[in-house]
């Protein structure tokens, strides 16, 4: 039983390695949408067993050590291709180059991520600036 937990968990591991790629070679900002079921596919396996299998183990890289759950993200919007790491991230970057003295409203980062190819509500935009611990428009403003 041992060895095929051993076994299930390496699969696992080797899929995600080779499912982000891209991540491992070029950096956060390459990190791909990816689902249970998607390794459970790879691995050939249900997708409790993989989630299970990933439950509290960690991956240690180059880049860091992260959770095993980190590698798996949701695509957001209608098969953009763009993890919600990636869309926090793009946001965040937009908050930090606003001019302090006008910060953004979630209606305007909203705007700016759509110019970007990034199609995503208002509600989505202040979700995602809460979870990243930034400030609204009012408590941002210099």
């Amino acid at each position: 039983a041992i060895e095929q937990r051993r076994s299930t968990l390496m699969s696992c591991a080797s899929c995600i390695l080779e499912l982000q790629e891209d991540f491992f070679r070029r950096g956060p900002g390459h990190l791909v949408p990816m689902s249970l079921a998607d390794v459970a596919v790879c691995v050939g396996v249900h997708e409790s067993t993989v989630s299970r299998a990933v439950r509290e183990k960690y991956l240690q890289c180059a880049r860091g050590v992260y959770p095993l759950s980190f590698f798996f993200t949701r695509e957001v919007g209608a098969g953009e291709g763009q993890s919600a790491h990636e869309i926090k991230n793009q946001l965040l970057q937009l908050i930090r180059e606003e001019d302090k003295s006008r910060p953004l409203s979630d209606q305007k980062l909203c705007e700016l991520m759509a110019k970007d190819g990034c199609e995503i509500s208002r509600r989505t935009v202040a979700k995602y600036r809460e979870e990243l611990g930034v400030s609204s428009a009012v408590g941002r403003r210099a």
